[in-house]
């Protein structure tokens, strides 16, 4: 949900532990990692994700927390586990990272819109996706000439993608809420990262 400038900051920042706590998702396991990440710098905006995913018969849940502060870009994700080996009882695990604004290099937006013909509608699904070189994909092809006879090796093309943090929402599994919360995130990310560089 996007979080307008005349919001004083520590209101966001209660707005985002209530949005963690309304996921019922371990709140304070959650809670806990994302103010540790956010350092006590002010909450410009936020988005709390959760995921539930099935594997055979059963449920494994995912959060991730996005945070735009003043000067970073706070990412937390949490998983639960089933135990094991080492940790024999359930477990979650929280990873968080803090990324500086001035290395954001990319924030792509997808919107998904049905129906666009008949008049102003909104998004039902969207894709942020954030670059910030931390993590790149390089899909190759054979290269190619434009003449049918050539047999000749002409090595490889390809495209090298940035697509370090990237979260999909549709209306239909999150709530139509979800997808503009999703995309006033996003635009409050593009606004800050404008001139970060």
């Amino acid at each position: 949900m996007p979080h307008p400038t005349s919001v004083p900051p520590a209101d966001r920042a209660a707005e985002l532990r209530a949005a963690i706590d309304r996921t019922g998702y371990y709140p304070e396991v959650v809670a806990a990692a994302v103010t540790d990440a956010v350092g006590g710098e002010d909450v410009i905006s936020f988005y709390v994700h959760h995921e539930p995913t099935f594997e055979r018969d059963e449920v494994r849940r995912h959060q991730s927390v996005i945070v735009l502060t003043p000067t970073r870009l706070i990412l937390a994700h949490t998983d639960e586990h089933t135990g094991d080996d080492l940790l024999p009882e359930p477990y979650t695990s929280t990873s968080t990272e803090a990324v500086a604004l001035s290395s954001v290099t990319s924030v792509v937006v997808t919107r998904m819109v049905t129906n666009p013909t008949d008049g102003p509608r909104p998004p039902v699904e969207a894709v942020l996706t954030i670059g910030w070189g931390g993590v790149s994909r390089m899909d190759l092809e054979p290269a190619s000439c434009n003449d049918p006879q050539c047999d000749a090796d002409h090595g490889y093309t390809g495209v090298l993608a940035s697509d370090d943090f990237s979260l999909r929402v549709s209306a239909a599994a999150d709530g139509t809420d979800a997808v503009g919360g999703l995309l006033g995130f996003a635009a409050s990310l593009s606004a800050r990262t404008r001139g970060a560089r």
